[in-house]
């Protein structure tokens, strides 16, 4: 579910340093986003999500299809460094690091990561944007499994299947599991793609 808009705080109002207020922004877009969509969410929408006159959205972004781009863009940068930041520290559960990156990202920025892996693909001005971000996705997968599988058409489908696999369990878990469990949702997921990968290894 999209996160609930909270009140606008005195805090939102002052001024604030260019790159704190377009990261405000943005945060305010992707909950807004997420919750009436690309069509139904208007830049009035966002500035009273962020609790700033409309003006103050349009010295930052010169169009709604601009600021949510931005929206796909910060996330997007933050899923692949989460994930190459954990893979630099990598001894052993590398499935395991995968998720935990994922899972980070998603804690931090729910909305964000909802409207790239599920709104975005249904918008056609950012569709591709989205396909990219799922291309690049499927690359990295099919380089870790496609070796162990020995045919290539095998390891397209494999990797883009494991992709689909980790978005699909995160986006259920945001909506249904408890932040206190997240490790215990990370050790299910680990063990279901390593059960999946090992039945498809001949």
């Amino acid at each position: 579910m999209p996160t609930r808009p909270a009140a606008a705080s005195p805090a939102a109002r002052t001024q604030l340093p260019r790159d704190e207020r377009r990261a405000q922004l943005i945060g305010a877009a992707a909950v807004a986003f997420a919750r009436t969509g690309f069509a139904g969410t208007s830049m009035e929408d966002v500035a009273a999500e962020a609790g700033v006159t409309k003006l103050i959205v349009y010295r930052h972004f010169a169009s709604k299809e601009e600021l949510y781009r931005a929206v796909l863009e910060r996330v997007s940068t933050d899923l692949r460094q989460t994930f190459w930041a954990r893979m630099a520290d990598a001894t052993g559960d590398v499935p395991g690091l995968v998720i935990r990156s994922m899972l980070e990202v998603a804690r931090r920025d729910p909305d964000a990561v909802r409207l790239l892996f599920v709104h975005a693909r249904r918008e056609p001005a950012f569709a591709d944007y989205a396909a990219e971000h799922r291309s690049n996705a499927v690359a990295v997968a099919d380089a870790m499994v496609g070796p162990f599988l020995g045919d290539a058409v095998v390891g397209a489908w494999a990797a883009r299947t494991i992709v689909s696999y980790l978005e699909n369990a995160l986006l259920v878990w945001l909506d249904e599991g408890e932040p206190e469990r997240d490790d215990e949702f990370v050790r299910l997921a680990t063990d279901g793609l390593a059960a999946m990968v090992l039945a498809w290894v001949p």
